[in-house]
């Protein structure tokens, strides 16, 4: 877990004034939260997922894949960096800053042993309550996504096939989980 900075009343924009120092920094609920950077592993599950998602996105034209670094604020209280996320297609133009994301169509947490807690919980519930359709925390250890919706009280564990159908007559994405974690943790056969 990362450790919290001293000053207890952080906001989004103070976070956002920081200068960078290759960590990140989040505010869950009005305290700053700083973490190192992830693992070989952790990394691996983030690019593997970009590259299968960001074809499937562009081609129903979803929206736009992403990768934190991001400063993704959901409140004034509330800036969170998702390892993998979808910025959807709105009304408007492409966003042209982090300000300008208002919504998530899904957000994807690859957890690391210091970010467990604050990923299964405190930012799970918060990107509940924001209205995001779904919400993966992604645990390559115990080789499996444990996925959120908005109204769960307990995540969904999928082990096998991962299957994302994020708009009504657009064909589902199927990921297959153990190809996946046999990629990520360099066992694939």
């Amino acid at each position: 877990m990362g450790m919290p900075a001293q000053h207890t009343d952080w906001t989004a924009e103070m976070a956002i004034a920081l200068p960078y120092d290759g960590k990140r920094s989040e505010v869950l609920d009005g305290e700053l939260v700083v973490t190192p950077a992830p693992s070989w592993v952790h990394q691996t599950a983030v690019e593997e997922l970009y590259v299968l998602l960001r074809p499937y996105v562009a081609e129903h034209g979803l929206g736009w894949v992403k990768l934190s670094p991001a400063d993704i604020v959901l409140a004034p209280k509330r800036l969170v960096q998702p390892d993998v996320f979808v910025v959807p297609r709105g009304e408007a133009q492409r966003p042209s800053a982090w300000s300008d994301v208002r919504s998530l169509l899904l957000a994807i947490e690859v957890l690391s042993p210091r970010t467990a807690y604050n990923d299964r919980h405190r930012k799970r519930r918060m990107y509940q309550e924001f209205g995001v359709p779904e919400y993966w925390i992604v645990d390559a250890e115990a080789r499996h996504v444990e996925r959120w919706r908005p109204e769960d009280s307990a995540p969904e564990i999928v082990r096998e096939e991962l299957v994302w159908a994020p708009r009504v007559g657009v064909p589902s994405l199927s990921i297959d989980l153990q190809a996946f974690f046999g990629t990520v943790n360099d066992d694939a056969t």
